[in-house]
């Protein structure tokens, strides 16, 4: 079983149920998230709290604080972008094998550390 990290737009893909999303993540693998993306899903879709349905979601993935640690060291790198940074700290924080991606940036990178970046399993 894989340790994989799905970045927010795979994981708001996800809650959308969007077709290019794989539905089967939660069930094959182990999955992780940043409490950042819950943040910006909850900001993006306009969801209110409480939300039985996103609570009962949410608790099937490991959450992955943002921590002081995950900040500073996203401050620094590796891309000019805060939150990317996060998510790539986030990842590596929690040990995982796959970060789950659909951005193009990102997915040039191939690697952070061990995680292997690609836009599907």
């Amino acid at each position: 079983m894989a340790r994989v990290f799905l970045d927010t737009n795979h994981f708001i893909g996800l809650t959308n149920r969007a077709p290019e999303v794989e539905t089967e993540i939660l069930d094959e693998q182990k999955g992780f998230i940043s409490t950042l993306s819950c943040h910006i899903l909850f900001y993006v879709n306009k969801i209110a709290v409480p939300d039985k349905k996103m609570d009962s979601f949410i608790s099937d993935f490991n959450l992955i604080n943002l921590s002081h640690d995950i900040l500073n060291k996203a401050l620094i790198g590796p891309t000019k972008d805060l939150e990317d940074n996060i998510q790539l700290h986030s990842a590596a924080q929690a040990d995982c094998d796959i970060f789950l991606t659909y951005d193009a940036g990102l997915l040039k990178l191939k690697f952070f550390g061990k995680t292997e970046i690609k836009s599907q399993l």
